[in-house]
């Protein structure tokens, strides 16, 4: 009888971790959608978002294997002290996704179920809402990353920026770069309207001399 119910609690077990397995993965690929839809980082999102179920799963193997051993936890502490991880993290929303990843694989891994799934739910719903509310009202405005290149090491952000400031609606400095032989800065701008925008092209090509500008349509790029 004894052998008899250890084999049913087994069993259970596993039915139970397949499931959280299976819950675990559908909610990491809709975080993956989430992140490429509503994130606003400059870097490719499609190869960070890749990894996200690979986070999530691996978190909740890790804790559904550790949570019933006090020694294998102290193990794994140990273990995770040695992880160096090569890759800096360049914007704080790149970090807030990756914890609603182990989020997710921590409360999966430790049966709790519903929490998780709601507490997931309430984080991607309030989010939606706000990314959306950001965006309400631009009508048929730019929202524009606009990266300006020179070809010297003399190019003054601060001016950079007071200019593009005193001719776009909203302009916020996301990244500068600065080598031996060049300079870059890369602005997030938005403009009410394309005739706003073409203005502030000329003007800004007139106030600063052999400088490279490029820009991306945020507004309306596949996957925005």
């Amino acid at each position: 009888m004894e052998m008899i119910d250890q084999s049913v609690s087994s069993e259970i077990s596993a039915l139970i971790f397949i499931l959280n397995f299976g819950i675990a993965f559908i909610l990491s690929v809709v975080l993956s959608f989430h992140y490429k839809k509503f994130g606003t980082v400059i870097a490719n999102r499609e190869e960070l978002a890749r990894v996200f179920p690979f986070i999530a799963l691996t978190t909740l193997v890790i804790i559904t294997v550790v949570k019933s051993s006090i020694a294998l936890s102290l193990g794994l502490v140990g273990a995770l002290s040695i992880v160096r991880f090569r890759t800096p993290i360049k914007e704080p929303e790149e970090l807030a996704y990756l914890f609603v990843c182990i989020a997710i694989g921590v409360g999966l891994g430790a049966n709790q179920t519903l929490t998780t799934v709601l507490g997931f739910s309430g984080i991607i719903l309030a989010c939606s809402i706000f990314r959306s509310k950001t965006s309400i009202g631009s009508g048929l405005g730019k929202n524009i990353y606009l990266t300006v290149t020179s070809p010297t090491t003399e190019l003054s952000i601060q001016q950079l920026a007071e200019f593009l400031d005193a001719h776009s609606d909203r302009c916020d400095l996301r990244r500068t770069y600065i080598s031996n032989n060049q300079s870059s800065a890369t602005f997030s701008i938005f403009f009410s309207s394309v005739q706003n925008l073409d203005k502030s092209l000329v003007g800004l090509r007139t106030e600063f001399a052999d400088v490279e500008i490029t820009f991306v349509d945020q507004s309306h790029m596949p996957g925005i």
